[in-house]
């Protein structure tokens, strides 16, 4: 049995082929798919018949919301059951200029960054394509929002579930689907660098960010284990080939570790690191997460480092915090669930 979902349209063209049905048919199903119907009865434009062959081979993913929060600042955070009983978050974030999803895609990570709740207890496995779309439909019902910008920054390494990424981002984007525009998505990674090439030729328009969090391998690897194999230098040549090929800005992520990454001497790293790039900085209040002893600093803290950057001639924001009342940071939500009753993640 196939998950339609998980096809482009492309490969739902053949398969339809391969049942005996006309390639044209791919058009109708498609833009049923992707309104979230949830049977195949609700494809009232289609034959009885068809449908009762499709059934046969084929089904429609649904995941069931085990956990719907929602924070004063009106971000909700959603927990889902998928098919297979393992869970993932969503969380969805209400801006000027529209609203915004970040998803998850793997059922949690094997990255082991330090600062990150996704990363406990590991990796299970990969979302498919159509989990991954599945987040954004189900979110719009479950919500009543009607989405227009994609974060791939939830649960999981997206570079390392490539394929399956792709093929979501082939989806969402397609006009007969939900038609998401590319410049409205942004993709996350901890510097998987042989991807990083490989995305910039897919030509896809969205905006890469990397998670960098230190100037200096010393203090990276501490802290992102990932840097053991691609070292700091090997990743800024990767996103300068990026930024040379797509001739896009690369947003670098950089979570704020109190006695870690915030002195006088981070921001000279930092600097002579990234000056004359085309990028931004986005400084992160790190997340408490119990596991951790990781802390964030003071406001005051966080501030002076800004300025430390500003004064250096970076492009520098500090990241809007949204569902900090309701553990909106990646991970929490399910770590919380793991723990069962009497558990808590803070």
């Amino acid at each position: 049995m196939i998950n339609l979902k998980d096809l482009t349209y492309g490969e739902l063209e053949k398969f339809l082929g391969s049942v005996g049905e006309k390639p044209y048919r791919a058009g109708q199903i498609y833009s049923w798919l992707h309104s979230g119907v949830e049977s195949f009865d609700e494809m009232t434009n289609i034959s009885k018949d068809l449908r009762v062959r499709l059934e046969e081979v084929s089904f429609i993913s649904k995941p069931e919301v085990l956990d719907k929060l929602i924070s004063k600042d009106k971000t909700i955070k959603i927990l889902w059951k998928l098919a297979d009983g393992e869970t993932i978050e969503s969380v969805v974030m209400e801006y000027k200029h529209g609203n915004s999803i970040c998803i998850s895609t793997q059922v949690g990570c094997k990255m082991g960054c330090k600062f990150c709740a996704s990363t406990i207890g590991g990796k299970i496995r990969d979302l498919s394509a159509g989990e991954m779309l599945d987040e954004v439909i189900f979110a719009q019902k479950v919500t009543g929002r009607k989405i227009s910008n994609i974060v791939l920054m939830g649960i999981g390494e997206p570079l390392d579930n490539y394929d399956n990424v792709i093929k979501f981002l082939s989806n969402v984007g397609n006009p007969k689907g939900i038609n998401i525009g590319y410049r409205h998505i942004s993709l996350s990674t901890c510097g998987i660098v042989p991807n990083i090439d490989r995305l910039a030729e897919e030509g896809y328009p969205i905006t890469l960010s990397i998670s960098l969090h230190a100037g200096d391998d010393e203090t990276r690897t501490g802290i992102m284990p990932v840097n053991k194999k691609y070292k700091i230098d090997e990743l800024i040549n990767a996103c300068k080939r990026y930024i040379e090929k797509t001739g896009r800005r690369i947003s670098f992520e950089y979570a704020l570790i109190a006695g870690v990454n915030d002195s006088e001497e981070a921001a000279g790293k930092l600097y002579r690191l990234l000056k004359g790039m085309l990028c931004h900085i986005n400084l992160i209040p790190v997340n408490s997460v119990k596991e951790s002893t990781l802390k964030r600093g003071s406001e005051k803290s966080i501030y002076k480092f800004k300025s430390m950057l500003e004064k250096r001639g970076l492009n520098v924001t500090v990241r809007r915090e949204l569902g900090s009342d309701i553990s909106a940071s990646c991970g929490q939500l399910r770590r919380k669930n793991q723990l069962g009753e009497g558990g808590e993640c803070e």
